[in-house]
C-alpha cells in the first residue's frame, strides 16, 4: 500500500535492536531498560523483518536518523566511516527476509535521544516505518573523541564505576564520605538526557543545541549551569543558613539517583537542599552517564576572592576573635569536579582534565557556572584561558593576608602563602584511599608571585608604622585528634628572638564556623601574662598547654561544625602582636554496621544489619536515636560503656553499589549529630 511521505508506521514486531549485544559491545550495559543505548563513533546492529513487504530489486531502503533535524543516507558497501552516518547491510543478507544492518555515527555527533527510521521507496512511491529509538553518549574508549581515554584501568574508574568517596572536613582532619554516583538506578539516564532538553540554550536555539552537543566543552557548561537552580530549571537548590524543614539537608544526601529522580517526578521544580559536595556529586553522575570521563575533587581550604586581586583578607580582634569585616572567604573544603576532555578551542598542551564547578558562587557569562578550566592552565597560571581560570587559580593559590585590628586600626600583618589549597584530593583508582592533585595545580611560577605580594604587603605595613613581629613568633597546634566528646588539647610555642625579657599577654579565642561561611560567636576563651626569658644565643621559647573540656563546647557546636582556634600574643611593653590560628573539624564517634553475609548481598534477598554505638562520653546519654535508612528509635538513658544496638533488615531491588546510612543523636547534645556511610555491593 501506498502512503504519503509525512505518513508513518510504527515497526513494532519487525524489528529487533540487538540491545543485549549492542550494550555488550558498546560499554552501555545496565544504563537503561527502556532504550538502546550506544556509544558514537562505533556500529550498532539491528535486525528488520520484512516479511515479504521488501522487494530487493525494485524497491530501495533509506535509513533516517533524526535529532530535531532530519539526516537522510542511502546504504552504501563502502567501510563504515568515522566522519558521516555510515550504514552497511550484513554480507549475504540482501535476499532475505530479515535483514540485519550495521549503524554508525559520526565521531563528533550530538548526544541525545534519537529516532530511527525506514523508508522503502521506488521512483512513484514512499513506505515509511518508525523503526526505533536509541541514545548516543561520548564514546572514551574511540580515540578520535575528544574524550578518548587511553587507560582501561581510567575508565573504568571514571566512567563506569557508579560509587566515589568524598573528601570533606579540614585539612587537619580529613573526613571520608561515600557517595553513590547511581548512573544505572531506573530513571537516571533519562533525567540526565532529559536535562540537556530543558536547559535554556536548548529552549532558545534548538537547531543551535542540537548542533554543538558534540562537543564536550560545550556540554559540560550546559549540565553545570543546569545542576543549580539559579538561572534556569536546574536540579538543586543551594542552602547554607538556616532551617532546612521544607527540604532535605545537605548532609542526608548519599547519591544522586534519588536527587534527579525526585527533580524528573516534580516537572522540574529544584530539589531542596545541595550544597557544593552535592551540587559536584550531581555533576559528576551527569557527564559520567553522557560518555565524559569526571571525578569529584575536594580542595581543602578553598579561596573564594570576590574582588579578583588574588588576596584573602582575614580581621582578627586584639584579642584573637575572628571578625566578619571582609567579603573574601576561605572555605574549608570546596568540591567541584574534573572532567576528561581535549581542548581544541585552547591548544592541545590544556588537555586533559578541567575543573567544572556547579556550585552558585560567581557568574560566568552571566550565568552561574564555573569551568571548563583547565586544570594545566591553572598550574602555569595561563590567566587568559577560557573558561574562569583566574577564579580557580584564586581558589587553590591566593595569599592570606591575615591582619590585627584596635579601634579600627590595623595595628598588626602577616601575609601567609601556605593556607590556600594545602591539600587537593580525590579517590584513588581501584581504592577508597585520597589520591593527592596538589601538585597538578601548583606551580613555582605562582609562588613567586605570591613572594612578590608578599613584599609588598611588608612595604605597607611599614609605612603604616605597625609591627611585623620579626622578633616575637608564636604557633599553635593541636595534641592529638580532636573527638566528640573528649577534652581538645591545645599547644601553644612563643619564641622569643631579642636579647631582653618579654611581658606578654596571650589570649586564646574558640569560634564556630560552618565549613564556608565566616566564624561566629566566641563559645570559649581564656587569657593570662606570660613571662618570656631573652634570647641569649640559644633559642628562648615558652610551651603554653591548653585544655578545652567538653562541657565548653558541646551545647555550641553540631557535628559538622568547624571550630576556630586563634591565639594573639601581644608585648605589654612594646604592644607588638603576633597571631596563629587553626581551624579542624572535631571526630564524630564512631557507628558500627555489620551486614549479614558481608558486604555483597544478593538483589531481591533479604539479609540482617547490625548497627550499633558505644557510649565512649564520660557521662550517661538520654533520648539517644539511632536510625538506619529512616528506622529504629531508642529509648531510656545509656550509661557509660554501654553498647547501643538496632537491628533491621535490608533488601537491594538492583544491582550495583549501594550505601547504608546510620545516624545516631542524644537529648545532651542534639546538634551533635554522627553519622556513618556503608558501602554495599549488590550482585
Amino acid at each position: 500500500p501506498r502512503t504519503s511521505p509525512g505518513s508513518t508506521r510504527s515497526a513494532s514486531g519487525l524489528v529487533n535492536l540487538e540491545a543485549h549485544d549492542n550494550h555488550l559491545y558498546h560499554e552501555t550495559q545496565g544504563l537503561s531498560e527502556k532504550h538502546l543505548v550506544v556509544r558514537r563513533g562505533k556500529p550498532f546492529k539491528f535486525t528488520l523483518m520484512f516479511d515479504n513487504q521488501w522487494h530487493p530489486y525494485t524497491e530501495s531502503l533509506v535509513l533516517e536518523v533524526r535529532l530535531g533535524i532530519e539526516s537522510i543516507f542511502h546504504f552504501s558497501d563502502e567501510q563504515l566511516s568515522t566522519r558521516d552516518w555510515t550504514a552497511k547491510i550484513n554480507p549475504g543478507n540482501m535476499h532475505s527476509e530479515s535483514v540485519t544492518i550495521h549503524l554508525c555515527s559520526p565521531v563528533l555527533s550530538p548526544v541525545g535521544v534519537y529516532d530511527l527510521l525506514l523508508h522503502i521507496e521506488t521512483a512513484q512511491y514512499r513506505r515509511s516505518y518508525a523503526v526505533g529509538v536509541f541514545v548516543l553518549l561520548c564514546n572514551p574508549w574511540l580515540i578520535h573523541d575528544p574524550v578518548y581515554m587511553s587507560d582501561n584501568d581510567h575508565i573504568q574508574e571514571y566512567i563506569k564505576s557508579d560509587y566515589g568517596v568524598i573528601f570533606m572536613g579540614t585539612n587537619l582532619n580529613i573526613c571520608q564520605r561515600p557517595w553513590s554516583f547511581g548512573q544505572y538506578e531506573p530513571g537516571v539516564l533519562e533525567a540526565c538526557l532529559k536535562l540537556l532538553q530543558v536547559s535554556p540554550q536548548h529552549f532558545h536555539d534548538k537547531f543551535g543545541d542540537y548542533t554543538h552537543r558534540g562537543d564536550p566543552v560545550y556540554i559540560s557548561r550546559v549540565v553545570c549551569a543546569m545542576v543549580n537552580c539559579q538561572d534556569d530549571l536546574g536540579i538543586l537548590q543551594g542552602k547554607w543558613q538556616g532551617s532546612c524543614e521544607d527540604g532535605v539537608r545537605p548532609t542526608e544526601w548519599s547519591g544522586s539517583a534519588d536527587i534527579l529522580q525526585r527533580w524528573v517526578s516534580s516537572n522540574f521544580s529544584p530539589v531542596r537542599y545541595g550544597q557544593c559536595w552535592v551540587f559536584a556529586s550531581v555533576l559528576c553522575t551527569v557527564m559520567r552517564v553522557l560518555g565524559i570521563p569526571s571525578r569529584v575533587v575536594t580542595v581543602f581550604n578553598a579561596a573564594h576572592d570576590c574582588n579578583s586581586n588574588g588576596k584573602i583578607e582575614e580581621y582578627y580582634s586584639s584579642t584573637g576573635e575572628k571578625l566578619n569585616m571582609s567579603r573574601d572567604s576561605i572555605w574549608n573544603f570546596h568540591v567541584w569536579v574534573e572532567c576528561w576532555m581535549r581542548r581544541p578551542d585552547l591548544s592541545e598542551e590544556f588537555d586533559g582534565w578541567q575543573v567544572v564547578d556547579p556550585t552558585p558562587q560567581e557568574k560566568s557569562a552571566g550565568t552561574y557556572r564555573c569551568g571548563p578550566c583547565s586544570v594545566a592552565a591553572v598550574q602555569h597560571r595561563v590567566l587568559g584561558n577560557a573558561f574562569d581560570t583566574p577564579f580557580i587559580c584564586a581558589s587553590v593559590d591566593a595569599d592570606v593576608e591575615r591582619l590585627i585590628v584596635r579601634s579600627g586600626a590595623v595595628v598588626s600583618r602577616k601575609v601567609n602563602k601556605e593556607v590556600v589549597g594545602q591539600l587537593i584530593y580525590t579517590k584513588s583508582i581501584g581504592s577508597d584511599s585520597p589520591e593527592n592533585l596538589t601538585q597538578t595545580y601548583k606551580s613555582k611560577k605562582g609562588k613567586r608571585r605570591s613572594l612578590e605580594t608578599d613584599r609588598k604587603c611588608r612595604e605597607e605595613v611599614g609605612e603604616a608604622g605597625s609591627q611585623t613581629g620579626n622578633f616575637l613568633e608564636v604557633s599553635l597546634k593541636l595534641d592529638g585528634e580532636p573527638i566528640m566528646g573528649e577534652s581538645i588539647r591545645v599547644s601553644v610555642t612563643v619564641t622569643n628572638q631579642t636579647s631582653n625579657p618579654r611581658v606578654l599577654m596571650e589570649y586564646l579565642n574558640a569560634q564556630i564556623k560552618e565549613y564556608n561561611s565566616h566564624a561566629q560567636e566566641s563559645f570559649w576563651k581564656t587569657q593570662k601574662e606570660v613571662h618570656l626569658n631573652p634570647h641569649d644565643g640559644k633559642e628562648a621559647f615558652l610551651k603554653l598547654q591548653h585544655t578545652i573540656p567538653p562541657s565548653e563546647y558541646e551545647s555550641a557546636v553540631a557535628g559538622d561544625d568547624i571550630v576556630n582556634l586563634s591565639v594573639v600574643m601581644e608585648d605589654v611593653g612594646t604592644e607588638e602582636r603576633v597571631l596563629d590560628s587553626q581551624e579542624f573539624n572535631l571526630t564524630s564517634p564512631e557507628i558500627n554496621i555489620e551486614i549479614e553475609g558481608r558486604d555483597s548481598i544478593q538483589m531481591r534477598s533479604e539479609h540482617t544489619v547490625q548497627v550499633s554505638f558505644t557510649n565512649k562520653f564520660t557521662k550517661a546519654l538520654r533520648g539517644a536515636v539511632l536510625t538506619v535508612e529512616g528506622s529504629g528509635l531508642l529509648k531510656g538513658k545509656h550509661e557509660p560503656g554501654e553498647k547501643i544496638e538496632k537491628q533491621v533488615s535490608i533488601m537491594a531491588s538492583s544491582p550495583g553499589t549501594k550505601l547504608l546510612m546510620a545516624k545516631f543523636s542524644h537529648s545532651n547534645s542534639p546538634n551533635a549529630v554522627s553519622r556513618t556511610f556503608h558501602k554495599v555491593t549488590v550482585t
